[in-house]
């Protein structure tokens, strides 16, 4: 399955390189991409994934605040 979530406070490589390296630890994520530019971030992930512990462990990476879901 893909989804696409909205992340605030992106603004360089550095954010999408940390944001995908945490993501990629969390069970049920297969990939991430984010476009530090929008923060639009796609993830790939299967149905085991823990929608509230992604939000957990991006959020306590710093600044970022996940907005919504787009797709």
């Amino acid at each position: 399955m893909k989804t696409t979530i909205l992340i605030k406070g992106t603004h360089c490589h550095a954010c999408k390189a940390l944001i995908e390296d945490v993501c990629k630890e969390i069970p049920g994520v297969e990939s991430c991409t984010v476009d530090f530019k929008t923060g639009a971030t796609e993830i790939q992930h299967n149905n085991t994934l823990n929608w509230d512990k992604l939000k957990q462990e991006i959020e306590n990476l710093g600044t970022y605040k996940i907005e919504r879901v787009i797709q």
